[in-house]
């Protein structure tokens, strides 16, 4: 599988260190390919966030227009915005292609392939809802990241782990999850 991992200038930069470890350890997994917007590097910093390094990430610039991901003869598998940010949703929902993100938004919903937007912002205004219906009825996985505290989790990281394991099961990587048993 090629993924696409896009990373925001939403809060929540665990969320997209855990995905790209996780997309890491799973050998189905052949290449990630990794955007992150200039605000994006800002959340990192300030939530001091690292990004494992790895021969199968690859980073492309998100003014990069030119870049793979931009096409959708370059197959990507399913992309993963996380997090997104209510302006990149905005600008993907209205069809707005101004950074390498967006564009390669716009071309998984075209391809009709897997594009999951986590969420990170409450509460919602009418137009964040508005949005995320219109990419919900492009075809697009809208993933909040509401954390689940059915599996007890015992500090942040097992917490924002019940969020990445959602993710990837909706992207199609089978990972190691919590499995709900009543």
């Amino acid at each position: 599988m090629k993924i696409i991992v896009a990373i925001t200038g939403a809060s929540g930069a665990i969320y997209a260190r855990q995905c790209v470890e996780r997309l890491l350890a799973a050998p189905q997994v052949e290449q990630v390919a990794l955007i992150i917007s200039r605000c994006g590097e800002q959340v990192l910093a300030h939530e001091g966030i690292s990004l494992p390094s790895s021969e199968r990430v690859v980073r492309y610039s998100n003014d990069d227009m030119m870049s793979p991901t931009a096409s959708g003869s370059a197959r990507y598998d399913a992309m993963i915005i996380v997090p997104a940010s209510m302006g990149t949703l905005g600008r993907i929902a209205s069809g707005v292609s101004l950074s390498l993100i967006e564009r390669s938004a716009d071309v998984m919903l075209k391809e009709r392939r897997r594009l999951i937007c986590v969420t990170r912002e409450t509460p919602y205004s009418l137009i964040h809802l508005r949005n995320m219906t219109s990419l919900t009825e492009a075809g697009a996985i809208i993933l909040p990241a509401s954390p689940s505290f059915y599996s007890h989790p015992q500090n942040i990281e097992e917490l924002a782990a019940t969020v990445t394991e959602r993710i990837l099961s909706h992207a199609g990587v089978d990972t190691p999850h919590y499995e709900w048993n009543g």
